[in-house]
């Protein structure tokens, strides 16, 4: 009987990526308020997007990053307020008893470009490429990275916006859908706290 070695980089990729972060927060909750099918373009967004962060970071955009501090500082006050933006405008939406015609789940290219702000993406991203190198070529390596991260990505995405969608079974009051936002919101606000880690 053959043993196949399995790439310890995947079960990084995977507890990383399946661990709550602003992803993970963002996609239960459009999955409880819009529904499986109408927040796929977020969850697509979000693999292709994370796929291209840390194909670039393994490229060598993550040591230029840890070179050049105050770059490093800019993109992580970014990507605080683009977070406590979001949880903002979650809060103010579970005040409200109904959508309105503006409530709308992300788009593809939302989705992609937060992830250029996600500092959970960049921090996984970094310590996999510092961790778990192939031995490739530079184009061979991000390749690796961004097909592993991307793929996985997808896969944990799928699964937290369907538990979302289920939860629309259980906050069946307005009231309990309210609490829900809110709590969500709270914990992406928090989550805005992990940039500085």
């Amino acid at each position: 009987m053959t043993d196949f070695p399995v790439d310890p980089l995947y079960a990084f990729v995977f507890a990383g990526l399946f661990s709550p972060g602003p992803n993970i927060i963002l996609l239960t909750a459009s999955g409880a308020r819009f529904g499986f099918r109408r927040t796929l373009p977020h969850v697509l967004g979000v693999a292709a997007g994370v796929g291209v962060t840390s194909g670039l970071t393994a490229f060598g955009l993550g040591a230029l990053l840890q070179r050049l501090p105050a770059l490093e500082l800019v993109l992580k006050l970014v990507a605080a307020g683009w977070i406590l933006w979001m949880a903002w405008t979650l809060f103010n939406a579970a005040r409200r008893q109904a959508l309105s015609e503006s409530d709308r789940p992300f788009t593809f290219v939302e989705a992609v470009l937060f992830q250029w702000v996600n500092p959970k993406i960049w921090a996984l991203a970094v310590a996999a490429s510092a961790g778990f190198p192939g031995g490739l070529s530079p184009i061979g390596e991000a390749a690796r990275m961004a097909s592993a991260f991307s793929g996985i990505n997808l896969f944990v995405c799928l699964f937290w916006t369907f538990a979302g969608s289920l939860l629309t079974f259980l906050l069946t009051t307005p009231r309990a859908f309210s609490l829900f936002n809110s709590a969500m919101a709270a914990a992406l606000a928090l989550s805005a706290a992990m940039v500085f880690l």
